[in-house]
């Protein structure tokens, strides 16, 4: 297997699912890493570096998503949900809890690794391990977003944010002042139909982006809520 393969962290509590996992992606070229729960997938975060994690809900000791807001406090990467919780409330904890993408078990072989690839790629470039045919930069005020390096800078300080994150910032200042409803940021940045309950997800991503960007999140400059139509990016006096 090559050294540079994509290296997966896998946590679930469910030995045989595990297995069936590391199968799959193995048989794709990735490397594999399997973790019984949140404590063992912590400590295996501090020793190595992940370009996904695939995370169940239902762990013992701490659930999915106490191991997913922990995740965030050490990394980026992109955090794949997979659950047989598929109600919209356990997909909106997820996504608020930092998770960039939801698969309900049972799951099928295409749409693991589709989703797998698809968030793969979304963090390679987003760290800048691919390049993109655009490279500008975009300036507002005292907002820098870096399109080359796929960095944005608040202030002069580098803002850590996650891909989805990013990809929604990106679209939003690239189209400045275009009103994109729900419907159409959900399935521009998550490349599915729209569903019952995915308004909440985009709505998680925006309050999650405003308060890193944001001076004041609940009266924002930049990302705007053009009541009932949807949100904007622009800025006044920045």
């Amino acid at each position: 297997m090559s050294e540079t393969a994509p290296h997966i962290l896998i946590v679930d509590d469910n030995p045989e699912i595990r297995e069936i996992i590391q199968i799959l992606l193995t048989g794709e070229g990735y490397q594999v890493t399997k973790a019984p729960d949140g404590i063992k997938a912590l400590k295996e975060l501090e020793n190595c570096t992940f370009d996904l994690i695939i995370l169940d809900i239902m762990l013992p000791s701490m659930n999915g998503y106490e191991v997913c807001q922990k995740i965030r406090q050490q990394s980026n990467a992109p955090i794949l949900f997979l659950s047989a919780r598929t109600t919209d409330g356990d997909k909106l904890l997820g996504f608020s809890s930092g998770g960039d993408d939801y698969l309900a078990k049972p799951f099928s072989y295409s749409e693991l690794i589709g989703r797998t690839k698809a968030l793969i790629r979304r963090y390679h470039v987003y760290q800048g391990k691919e390049r993109e045919k655009k490279t500008d930069s975009m300036s507002f005020g005292n907002l820098f977003i870096d399109t080359a390096q796929r960095q944005v800078l608040l202030n002069g300080r580098n803002i850590e944010l996650t891909t989805t994150e990013y990809e929604m910032l990106k679209l939003l200042a690239t189209n400045r002042r275009q009103i994109f409803s729900a419907q159409h940021l959900y399935e521009s940045l998550w490349k599915e139909p729209y569903y019952y309950g995915a308004n909440n997800t985009v709505m998680v991503h925006v309050r999650n982006l405003r308060q890193k960007i944001e001076k004041d999140p609940k009266n924002p400059l930049f990302i705007r809520t053009a009541w009932g139509k949807g949100y904007y990016f622009d800025v006044n006096d920045a």
